[in-house]
């Protein structure tokens, strides 16, 4: 482990004195050695003259650093942090200041598909992206070595854990969850680095391929069970309006024959009372004639003192008033019966409406 660190030390120094060599170094170093040559063959003082010329423009360029308005640059003289530069040109001590540029605009870091299994133990595969920007440079620069890194591998741990801890189906409604969990636990961590995350998306999970069959399988049975409800519902609803309907229709039949029984009772009644008036008014009619033919005959007599019934002599006061209008009909219609009319409403006591008629359907 030793040897690999040695290694892995080496190159980095390697690279980041590369990263120090400019392009204008090696502009400065063609045109000094171009240069060098052509006052080698004119004498000594005209390469003295160079090489001083050259000093000079390396030791100005070394001394300016440039910093853009996006970027903060912590420095170190020697190794020891002094600090950091801000936008514009600064001065530096050249040759032994270092600078480590940070770019402070949002960045993003792809998460790589992270293979993880839910809490109900089935196995999905998710992706995520992480928004990110670095608000301490200072703080990166000294707490943190490839701060991109180190927030990438952090984020496919933290995926891994929040997808462990939920069900599969709330990995695939709450997306909005999932992102509020991995952010809060990148923040806790990140940071301590001078680095803040801005937002947490995930972008897709994935089940395998038999949980989607089974998930494919199980809608399809939803949408089956609701079709029936569905269509259960229709059939009872067709049920009750048809109940509905019969029961108002007998409710109307039996109104209709219990109207036109008490209208054929009305009718048998008044006949009866009628035929009864009749009767009477033909046994007074018989008793009167029978009187004047009896009177008619006490007439044609020589007798001069008559004994008269009762009930002749009250027919003949009811009667006798009649006589002389020349109309033997007129006392039988004095007599006349007048029909007794019914009210129906005394009679039929009338149900409610029907169309009032309420079922109550459980």
């Amino acid at each position: 482990m030793s040897g690999d660190d040695a290694t892995r030390r080496f190159f980095r120094t390697l690279g980041r004195a590369s990263a120090r060599v400019r392009r204008w170094h090696l502009v400065v170093g063609v045109l000094t050695l171009a240069a060098l040559l052509v006052a080698a063959s004119v004498g000594t003082g005209a390469v003295l003259t160079v090489l001083a010329l050259s000093a000079l423009v390396v030791l100005g360029v070394e001394s300016v650093e440039i910093v853009q308005a996006y970027e903060r640059r912590p420095y170190t003289v020697f190794g020891a942090y002094q600090g950091i530069l801000g936008p514009g040109l600064n001065l530096v001590i050249p040759f032994v200041t270092e600078t480590h540029a940070f770019d402070t605009r949002t960045q993003t870091i792809e998460v790589p598909t992270q293979e993880a299994i839910t809490r109900d133990n089935s196995p999905v595969r998710a992706s995520a992206v992480v928004y990110l920007n670095v608000v301490d440079a200072e703080k990166t620069f000294l707490e943190i070595d490839g701060y991109r890194d180190a927030v990438a591998y952090l984020a496919q741990t933290s995926l891994r854990a929040t997808i462990g801890n939920m069900e599969l189906d709330a990995t695939l409604s709450e997306r909005t969850a999932m992102n509020e969990r991995i952010h809060e636990q990148l923040d806790e961590t990140v940071a301590g680095w001078g680095v803040a995350v801005e937002a947490v998306e995930v972008k897709r999970v994935i089940p395998s391929e038999g949980v989607v069959s089974a998930m494919e399988r199980q809608s399809a049975a939803e949408r089956h069970r609701r079709a029936a409800i569905l269509e259960a519902q229709g059939a009872r609803g067709a049920a009750v309006e048809r109940a509905l309907g019969e029961q108002r229709a007998a409710v109307l039949r039996a109104e209709g024959t219990k109207r036109a029984s008490v209208l054929e009772a009305q009718g048998d009644a008044a006949a009866t009372i009628l035929r009864a008036r009749a009767a009477e008014a033909m046994g007074e009619r018989a008793l009167i004639d029978r009187g004047y033919d009896a009177i008619e005959r006490i007439g044609r007599g020589a007798a001069t003192t008559y004994v008269v019934p009762q009930e002749l002599t009250s027919l003949v006061g009811r009667y006798g008033r009649q006589l002389g209008d020349g109309s033997e009909n007129s006392a039988l219609t004095s007599n006349a019966v007048d029909l007794v009319e019914l009210d129906l409403d005394d009679v039929i006591e009338t149900p409610a409406d029907a169309d009032a008629v309420e079922i109550e359907v459980e």
